[in-house]
């Protein structure tokens, strides 16, 4: 599901930023939205069809994120 807001009656894909804004050393994927910094960096000069392509890469992404801080263990 694309989020999408009109600006100046044009439809715009929205950013996934969640705030967290750290990078996952092993992967350089932001923990938060699942981004590369260059891709986070680059958000606000690329047009909605390479934002799209950026969103439909974050599931298998964050799913990713998700089992390897599920498999590093826990400090006590």
């Amino acid at each position: 599901m694309t989020d999408i807001v009109e600006v100046t009656g044009a439809a715009r894909v929205l950013s996934p930023c969640t705030g967290v804004c750290r990078l996952d050393p092993a992967t350089r994927w932001c923990l938060g939205c699942g981004r590369t910094g260059d891709e986070i960096a680059r958000w606000t000069a690329v047009g909605d069809p390479e934002r799209q392509v950026i969103l439909d890469a974050l599931p298998p992404r964050m799913a990713h994120l998700a089992v390897s801080s599920a498999s590093k263990p826990r400090p006590l």
